[in-house]
């Protein structure tokens, strides 16, 4: 099982970006979404597959959170 972890798109670089996941900064390939500076990415194999909006992705960052503390 794969579990995506949404990510915030800090800098748009041509076809990529940079996604930080809470401190974590990764590049990927954003050629598959139409995506913006601060919008929220879920990333699969290097290459964003999904936008999300700015609640359904804290709202998934909670839930991983409360999971966490809860294991």
């Amino acid at each position: 099982m794969c579990l995506a972890v949404p990510g915030k798109v800090i800098e748009k670089r041509g076809n990529k970006a940079v996604v930080d996941y809470g401190g974590i900064r990764r590049e990927a390939d954003i050629s598959l979404v139409d995506v913006n500076e601060g919008d929220y990415v879920i990333v699969h194999a290097g290459f964003a597959i999904q936008v999300l909006s700015k609640e359904d992705a804290e709202e998934t960052l909670r839930i991983f959170q409360e999971m966490a503390e809860n294991a």
